[in-house]
């Protein structure tokens, strides 16, 4: 039996996971950080990290979002957190959609995990806790805010994503 609160956690890449080698911006999608940044933040609830894809979101293809709902559908948990790049991380959520009783929240950083600047780990924090407070449904928490998935859209220019207008 799985525990009430463990969450299973989805790497797919992302900036989340970037990094970087140089000033022109060479990178690679590296290992998944959520695990490094839940045991430094000395997080009480059980977790589960599993990395599906190494993928900037731009790549991503209809095949990756067909494997990350296969995951979702057989995860034995009911909260389902998932990193994802933030350029198509609302075209993944939307394959989700019509999943029943789990609690998906996507998740991601305009600077990756390794840097001192990034918003991961704000953004971690924020889609935990709306993970234990929200019904079952697909959300993206972002910027401080949780929001169904299909009611928001990113602003490349603001860095945020925002309520669709």
């Amino acid at each position: 039996m799985v525990p009430a609160m463990r969450i299973r956690v989805l790497a797919t890449g992302g900036t989340i996971d970037k990094v970087y080698f140089d000033a022109a911006s060479t990178y690679e999608i590296g290992e998944p950080q959520v695990g490094p940044v839940f045991r430094e933040s000395n997080v009480t609830f059980d977790f589960v990290v599993e990395s599906v894809l190494q993928k900037d979101s731009l790549a991503m293809t209809d095949e990756d979002r067909d494997l990350i709902r296969q995951r979702v559908a057989a995860a034995p948990e009911r909260l389902i957190l998932i990193t994802h790049g933030t350029d198509t991380m609302t075209q993944t959520a939307a394959k989700l959609a019509d999943l029943a009783d789990k609690v998906i929240v996507f998740t991601g950083a305009m600077q990756p995990a390794r840097f001192r600047n990034s918003d991961a780990i704000f953004n971690l924090g924020c889609a935990v806790g709306a993970l234990q407070s929200l019904p079952p449904g697909v959300y993206i928490a972002m910027n401080g805010q949780v929001h169904p998935a299909h009611a928001v859209q990113k602003n490349r220019a603001a860095s945020r994503f925002e309520v669709k207008g």
